[in-house]
């Protein structure tokens, strides 16, 4: 095996031995800055391409023109097609020149550069584009491709890149804005961009960090805290009375043993309450009065009718009364109350006349609220004490009136600690 080495003191070193050292150092291409004029090319008149001067390499020879050429392309056809225009070495004639390669009609192709290791090797300056019958080369038609070179690493576009990199090749790829740098099989960015997507490893979810906020930075603030929902042991409770009257309540009628099998009315008299051709009748569970309106001054009664027709006048003086004892309501059982509208049934042989009455539903009402609710004689749901109503929503607006107290004095201290 011939073992050769070069260049040395008193020895032939060939043109193509020097083409092998210097290519080592650098890949061919126009020695200037990517954007600089270096061997541009650019539309003239008609059908005429500029070449700007400039310095370049290629397959380790050194190629310098220092002034513009002017090269004409070859008369368009009747398709279009692509030439290009080249720097040619060529070692039998110890030449680099500038040259036109014209491409073949109604191809979009450009035509193939010539690339041998020791015979003619083209490099690629431009592309442009002969459309069909045109005798003029326009800016739009010229397209760059000339590769560029550094002094230590490539600058070059994406369809400029070395023809034959090694792996390891670094350069920075103008069109991608990017380092890059040869795998042995692509071109790889050098400083890729990572995504949160291509992250590997990562928890599933991240906890905030200990920290804390002022009152005024927090958004969205309800104007009420109502308690959380919460218990208490039985001993930790004060204050508790010593003993607990039973909450009010109700029986169904059928509920209720031992009753007697009829009820005789007891005593009673009318007197004044009851004129000559005042009646009481019924209709449909509504009690109709007699037709006197309760107006200017002297003492008032709301008077009331029991089933069996006695009249009665309500009374409220404590002296009437006895066994007085706290009640407790639960504030949800009336909050649960539903208003309603209605129409009233007709009375037998006489038009509705009652529509659009608003109230409440008596068998609604028993489900939360039975306190309120009467009976008739047979132990049916029949009526409401709508006078009791506003009794049983006090407890309401004490309930509430203590929370707005509570509330009040939590934000005034929470105020103070902001």
């Amino acid at each position: 095996m011939a073992i050769t080495s070069f260049p040395f003191d008193s020895q032939v070193v060939t043109e193509s031995q020097y083409g092998y050292l210097f290519r080592e150092f650098q890949d061919s291409g126009v020695v200037a800055a990517y954007d600089s004029p270096g061997f541009q090319v650019s539309a003239g008149n008609g059908m005429v391409v500029n070449v700007q001067p400039g310095l370049a390499i290629l397959r380790g020879h050194m190629v310098q023109s220092t002034a513009a050429e002017a090269l004409t392309i070859p008369a368009a056809g009747t398709s279009t097609r692509v030439d290009r225009v080249v720097l040619r070495l060529d070692p039998a004639s110890n030449s680099i020149t500038l040259a036109v390669k014209a491409g073949s009609v109604g191809s979009t192709a450009p035509p193939a550069l010539s690339q041998t290791d020791t015979g003619i090797y083209e490099m690629a300056l431009a592309n442009v584009t002969v459309a069909a019958n045109v005798t003029t080369i326009t800016s739009a038609d010229v397209s760059a491709t000339r590769p560029v070179v550094g002094h230590r690493v490539g600058v070059w576009a994406t369809s400029t890149r070395p023809s034959s990199p090694r792996k390891g090749q670094l350069g920075f790829n103008n069109s991608l804005a990017r380092w890059e740098w040869w795998d042995g099989s692509t071109w790889a960015d050098l400083a890729p961009t990572v995504s949160w997507a291509s992250l590997t490893g990562k928890p599933s979810s991240f906890w905030p960090s200990v920290h804390s906020h002022a009152w005024g930075e927090i958004t969205e603030k309800p104007t009420a805290f109502p308690a959380a929902e919460h218990s208490h042991n039985w001993d930790s409770v004060v204050g508790k009375p010593s003993y607990f009257p039973p909450t009010s309540h109700g029986h169904s009628w059928g509920q209720i043993s031992d009753k007697p099998g009829s009820y005789p009315p007891s005593g009673h008299s009318h007197g004044e309450y009851l004129t000559s051709g005042s009646t009481i009748s019924w209709a449909n569970g509504s009690k109709m009065p007699h037709n006197n309106s309760a107006s200017g001054s002297g003492t008032w009664y709301a008077v009331w009718v029991e089933g069996d027709g006695t009249f009665c006048r309500n009374t409220s003086s404590i002296r009437y009364k006895e066994n007085v004892r706290d009640i407790e309501i639960d504030p949800a059982a009336v909050l649960a109350l539903r208003p309603r509208i209605y129409d009233r049934k007709p009375t037998e042989g006489k038009p509705q006349s009652r529509k659009d009455e608003y109230g409440l539903i008596a068998e609604e009402v028993a489900a939360t609220l039975p306190e309120i609710v009467t009976y008739d004689e047979e132990g049916r749901i029949d009526a409401l004490r709508y006078d009791l109503l506003g009794v049983a929503l006090l407890p309401v607006v004490q309930d509430q009136a203590k929370r707005i107290e509570r509330l009040e004095a939590l934000v005034e201290e929470l105020a103070r600690a902001a």
